[in-house]
């Protein structure tokens, strides 16, 4: 992509080139301050997300009651209390190609084994305190009033149910991940894998953030919702469907489709009789 042109109030045109962060630490505190870079509306235009941020550097167990072994770089809930991992890379840092998915996927298997969600409000809770905060008026703030426990109780059981939403960010994401992202996404069920690519542009004293999501594809979505593109719907067909659903009625299934066949014969043979008998 290249440069981008920002049209001021006094007509004047300035043009704004991409630019690197400065910093990892730089990208992460961008996301701390404004979640809205996480393109909640690409995710889900319908309904677009919004974030709460629960809290910076989490640390994740690897067993019940255990130390913290991992820090995820951001922990956030949408409005529908379901958690969202974020982990940050810049383009430059090599580990974006496959290391940091593996480290993600470790996160993601203890968090939702090993994340008591009382610890994780207890955390959200403290860290708004710390920023002189109270963290009651920021939940009721987020909810627009709605039940505040009925959210803790929602956020728990996606959390114990794997519905949790996975998002690599980075300034670039390269094709290699691009990759594993979109197929990831597609396999992984109750679970969304995404990769937010947010772009830093910067002109004189002005600077724009342009976040593009990656990792909806038609066909993740389609297995998503249990839909499916096209499928020839034949005798085969319809077991083979039968059998990823409901294996134990495949028997059951069949001697209807052979009592169908009966009857279709039977069908077919008295109208010709009748053809006959005119």
């Amino acid at each position: 992509m290249g440069d981008i042109y920002l049209i001021q109030q006094d007509n004047k045109l300035v043009p704004m080139s991409e630019h690197d962060y400065d910093s990892e630490d730089l990208l992460q505190t961008l996301l701390e301050e404004y979640p809205s870079v996480l393109a909640g509306d690409q995710i889900d235009a319908a309904a677009p997300r919004s974030w709460l941020l629960l809290k910076r550097e989490l640390g994740v167990p690897k067993e019940e009651g255990g130390g913290i072994w991992w820090a995820l770089d951001h922990l956030f809930l949408d409005q529908d209390a379901v958690p969202t991992l974020v982990e940050v890379k810049r383009s430059t840092d090599t580990r974006i190609r496959r290391e940091v998915v593996g480290q993600m996927l470790d996160y993601a298997a203890n968090a939702v084994v090993y994340w008591p969600i009382e610890t994780i409000r207890a955390e959200f809770e403290a860290h708004r305190r710390a920023r002189g905060v109270d963290p009651s008026e920021v939940i009721s703030e987020f909810l627009a009033g709605a039940d505040e426990e009925e959210f803790w109780h929602r956020a728990k059981t996606n959390l114990q149910a794997g519905k949790i939403r996975i998002v690599f960010v980075a300034d670039r994401i390269p094709s290699e991940l691009r990759r594993i992202v979109e197929f990831l996404n597609g396999q992984m069920d109750p679970a969304q894998v995404l990769a937010v690519e947010i772009r830093q542009y910067v002109g004189g004293d002005l600077k724009t953030l342009v976040p593009r999501v990656i990792g909806l594809t038609a066909e993740a979505d389609q297995k998503k919702s249990g839909t499916r593109a096209s499928r020839p719907w034949d005798e085969r067909s319809f077991m083979e469907l039968l059998g990823e659903k409901h294996a134990d009625d495949i028997a059951v299934a069949k001697k209807i489709l052979e009592w169908a066949d009966t009857r279709s014969e039977l069908q077919i043979w008295w109208g010709r009789a009748n053809e006959t008998a005119r």
